[in-house]
């Protein structure tokens, strides 16, 4: 599956709820639609973000871990 990416947010080395709040910030800035990819060390991101996109209405893609890294692709809904 491709997945246009509309914008990355760099979230690494940030602890909760940083990751939440700066994914919050930079999904605001975007059209219904866009797609949001995030990159976190946070382990409790994975919880978080899926809980948190479904709260809001958002999509979330799809998740995977990559060197110690977690990256979340999230459509805006």
């Amino acid at each position: 599956m491709k997945i246009n990416i509309d914008q990355v947010l760099d979230a690494k080395g940030l602890a909760c709820p940083m990751p939440i709040v700066k994914t919050k910030k930079a999904i605001n800035a975007l059209e219904s639609g866009q797609v949001l990819e995030i990159h976190t060390t946070d382990k409790g991101a994975k919880n978080d973000l899926s809980a948190w996109a479904k709260s809001g209405g958002h999509e979330l893609l799809k998740h995977e871990v990559e060197n110690d890294v977690l990256k979340f692709w999230i459509k805006k809904g």
